[in-house]
Parts: structure tokens; sequence; C-alpha cells
């Protein structure tokens, strides 16, 4: 789960929902398609997205395809109930007792942020990869960035 956060910007409940299906691996760019489900629904209306998958994110998201259970995280979502909290509790108790005291999960939420705006990214596209809102009128409009377009810059990680 830390894997599949730390290079795509999703909130740890959004990892911990996913369905294996939300995960495309058959597709010229890999991505997780994220959408709400009836055990974990998304916390805004700009958090269903495409989220191109690279490094760690498309390491761990092929490690998940080979498991035998239909979600990917099966011991914090079992189609009724995601979890997060439990999850977010261990991972935090193991990132403290592995690298210290000053790191928790919700960071690497933020972490791609950082890394896209070293590489120069436009702040609405690190917006739409995060799933975060972008202030103004226009941003409402229209379909979004492509597949292709967020992918550019997350190759640049």
């Amino acid at each position: 789960m830390l894997a599949i956060i730390s290079d795509t910007g999703m909130r740890l409940s959004e990892a911990a929902g996913l369905h294996k299906d939300d995960i495309i691996l058959d597709a010229p760019i890999p991505c997780i398609n994220l959408q709400p489900h009836s055990w974990r629904r998304l916390k805004t209306k700009g958090s269903a997205r495409h989220i191109p998958l690279i490094g760690a994110s498309l390491w761990a998201a092929k490690r998940i395809q080979k498991h035998n259970s239909s979600y990917a995280f099966p011991r914090y979502c079992d189609g009724k109930i995601c979890n997060a909290n439990s999850a977010s509790a261990a991972l935090n108790k193991w990132m403290k007792k592995v690298i210290g005291d000053d790191f928790i999960v919700h960071g690497l939420r933020h972490s791609p942020r950082d890394r896209l705006k070293a590489v120069e990214c436009p702040s609405d596209i690190i917006d739409a990869i995060g799933g975060w809102t972008t202030k103004g009128i226009g941003h409402a409009y229209g379909k979004g960035y492509s597949l292709e377009i967020l992918a550019k810059w997350m190759k640049l990680l």
C-alpha cells in the first residue's frame, strides 16, 4: 500500500479501497481508474480520476494483480467495508519502527506533489493527478487532462 501511495499521491482510503478491476495494466499507459465504490466513497467529485502508474506504484500494482482476492488490500477491504483507519494505524506503526518518528503515511500523499513541483510541472496538472481542487471557474470546464499528458509529467519523477 505504501508503494501505491508513494508514486500516485492517492489518499490512504483511496488505496485501501481499491478493487483489482480499478488497476489497468494491459493498456499503453498503465493506470489506476480511481472511482467510488459502495464500500469506499471518494472525498470529492474531483477525486475520481485516472492516475498513471510509474516506479514503485507500477511494481505494487503488478504484485496486487497476482493476488487471489478481488480487492487490492483484502486485509482492509472486503467489498462491504473499507477500514482505512486500521490501515493507517498499522502503516504508521511500521513506519515509526523502521524509519523513525518523523514520518507518517499521510506524508506520502504529498510527496508526488513536491516531486512534480521539482520538475516544474504546472500546478493544475499536479492537482489533477492528486485529485485536489484547482481554484478558478475555468478549471471546472472541459474533460481535464488526458492520461498521456499526466503520464508525461509522472515519468519525470
